[in-house]
């Protein structure tokens, strides 16, 4: 895992290389060179986990120098790849960077289709003029990018591009659809000009002497047709799958660690690791001080002594809440509503102390069914039209303040497809996102069409189907994992998502529905083949997600909220209506849970605060 940071006919120099030193504290390069008439810069800053010797230095130069090569991420297959090269290819270590090079130039970018793995990269073709910049399937690891008149940059992360550019401009479409989705959905940033690589994307530059330009298209694969087989087999296939998945994110020269909630997921991950790994295998989990239902610890100490793990906990306290969401939002960059944002920083501080890389059990929810979304898909078929039709005004006569029990019966009665995702997936519906901000949103239905059609949802019989398959790439991308790269990154540490290895998503994508999810529960196949590891106590716990006490505090501390989301000095003020602010802080406190709505405007807030929009 690394940092890289490029531009073209717009010089940096090392001081601009390090605002993502943090994503790489071990090594660093720079390397100056022409793509016909452009100077192009690429920079690296290297987290050392593959071939520990200069071998593995960045940039990369072929021997010829006519093509250079910046990656962040990990290769999984590299080794394979590796034998599939002619023998006269030679090779100075033993690095996933120098077999993507080679790889790269043998085969050409149709070959980026063949990485199994996670990463982003930029890769420079001085004989055909021309430079990629590509991003892993499911966009694991993030790349941005912004061109003018001047030239292009592109990062990592924000800063450096806004540091090189200079770019501030708000862009006020992106902000209706981030209250909408909750995340900005690629390629849409809050910063008009600063652009995010969608997952499973390729963006190819080409030069002129006169001219730059550039075309994106998606090279990763469609959704697969579905297969069949007996339960029996369809679990071992993929047991078998899934621990070769494992097995290859130990590769590493160095410790490598796992992060343990109380669920299933991280706990099958650990048993799976625990079989393939040489060494003692160190967990790694977070609490909160205080009386918490949704803590953890409890059921990660159950599963650490179950497995034989060596468990590292800290429980962590509240001591400076807004200090912290205001540092994670530094830290993320893009503002989001995902609470559990806050105990991942605390857990990548602790698991950092101890090892450079760290398996998560993140991912398994979105191909294989497991948020009651995909079930309200299954029920809803059942469920007559009339009854669809009175279930959010029965729940309101009833005076539930469950908001998101309120909303999942107001998607009930959508008959359009689009329409009733969107309203699924929303944080503040359209009346109240008029209210906020004044405007009407015309983004959020484009974004998330770009992945229906790419990947030919339509062919898909359920909706479920398709619903899972566009989180995959997009919920997942821009949300859970944007934040999860930013927090584990920002202090030098390495996480990987073993349920998210191409060739297990391709499978898990090909199984019948019903093998995933029916109407009572999801996970059913991951669930089946846990058995061979794991007590049933364990895969049937109630899911808790990763989660903080945020609903709490917010109650606790409503008085700060309203001065700081309330002051009419801040720039904050000057794009939201205060009035329809100050309801939902009013509605939270009353009882209606609020927690994500307002966990985004403080995240927005401090956006803001941080930049200066104009």
């Amino acid at each position: 895992m690394c940092g890289i940071l490029g531009s073209v006919d717009i010089p940096f120099s090392e001081d601009i290389l390090d605002l993502i030193a943090h994503r790489g504290p071990d090594d660093f390069g720079i390397e100056r060179f022409q793509i016909g008439e452009h100077d192009v810069h690429f920079g690296h800053r290297r987290l050392s986990i593959v071939d520990l010797s200069p071998a593995g230095h960045q940039p990369m130069v072929s021997p010829c120098g006519n093509y250079v090569l910046i990656f962040n991420g990990e290769i999984y297959n590299h080794q394979e790849l590796r034998r599939r090269l002619p023998q006269d290819f030679e090779f100075n270590g033993h690095s996933d960077s120098e077999t993507l090079l080679n790889y790269l130039i043998y085969f050409g970018q149709q070959s980026i289709a063949d990485l199994n793995g996670i990463f982003a990269f930029a890769f420079a073709n001085k004989v055909k003029n021309q430079m990629i910049l590509a991003r892993d399937s499911f966009g694991v690891k993030p790349l941005y990018y912004s061109y003018n008149q001047s030239g292009i940059v592109f990062s990592s992360e924000i800063r450096p591009i806004q540091a090189l550019l200079n770019e501030h401009e708000l862009d006020g479409q992106a902000l209706v659809s981030l209250l909408r989705l909750r995340y900005n959905a690629a390629p849409r940033t809050l910063l008009k000009n600063v652009k995010k690589v969608p997952s499973g994307h390729v963006i190819t530059w080409n030069f002129s002497d006169s001219k730059i330009t550039h075309e994106s298209h998606f090279y990763a694969s469609q959704l697969p047709e579905t297969i069949k087989g007996s339960k029996r087999e369809l679990v071992n296939a993929y047991g078998d799958i899934l621990e070769a998945s494992v097995k290859r994110q130990l590769l590493s020269d160095v410790e490598v660690g796992v992060l343990l909630s109380g669920g299933i997921d991280s706990a099958l991950i650990a048993a799976l690791a625990k079989k393939h790994y040489k060494g003692k295998l160190k967990a790694f989990t977070i609490g909160f001080e205080g009386e918490f239902e949704e803590d953890e610890i409890a059921d990660a100490k159950e599963t650490a002594e179950l497995l034989g793990l060596e468990h590292h906990v800290e429980k962590i306290s509240f001591h400076d809440f807004l200090g912290l969401i205001k540092e994670c939002s530094r830290i993320v960059e893009e503002p989001l509503a995902t609470t559990s944002m806050i105990p991942m920083y605390y857990l990548a501080k602790l698991t950092s102390a101890h090892v450079k890389v760290v398996l998560t059990g993140q991912g398994a929810d979105e191909p294989l069914g497991g948020y009651s979304r995909y079930r309200s898909e299954i029920i809803r078929e059942h469920l007559p039209s009339p009854i669809r039709s009175v279930l959010k005004p029965t729940f309101q006569l009833l005076g539930t303040k469950n908001d998101q029990l309120i909303r999942g019966a107001k998607t009930m009665e959508i008959a359009n497809e689009m329409e009733r995702f969107l309203s699924v997936y929303e944080i503040f519906d359209k009346e109240e996102i008029q209210a906020l901000l004044g405007k009407e949103d015309n983004l959020s239905k484009e974004l998330i069409g770009h992945f229906y059609t790419t990947l030919d949802c339509k062919s898909r019989n359920h909706p479920a189907e398709k619903m899972m398959a566009l989180d995959t790439r997009l919920n997942l991308s821009d949300d859970l994992l944007n934040y999860t790269d930013k927090i584990t990154m920002n202090f030098a540490l390495e996480c990987r998502v073993p349920m998210l290895d191409l060739e297990l998503v391709r499978f898990m994508e090909s199984l019948p529905l019903e093998r995933k999810v029916n109407y009572r529960e999801g996970k059913l196949i991951h669930k089946a083949f846990a058995e061979k590891f794991l007590p049933r106590k364990i895969i049937n716990r109630k899911k808790k997600g990763f989660q903080s006490p945020t609903n709490r505090w917010f109650r606790e501390e409503m008085e700060t909220l309203k001065k700081l989301l309330l002051d009419p000095s801040s720039a904050f003020s000057k794009v939201f209506n205060l009035s329809s602010v100050t309801k939902i802080l009013q509605d939270h406190a009353s009882g209606y849970n609020k927690e994500k709505q307002i966990f985004l405007l403080l995240s927005i807030y401090y956006w803001f605060d941080s930049n200066d929009t104009n």
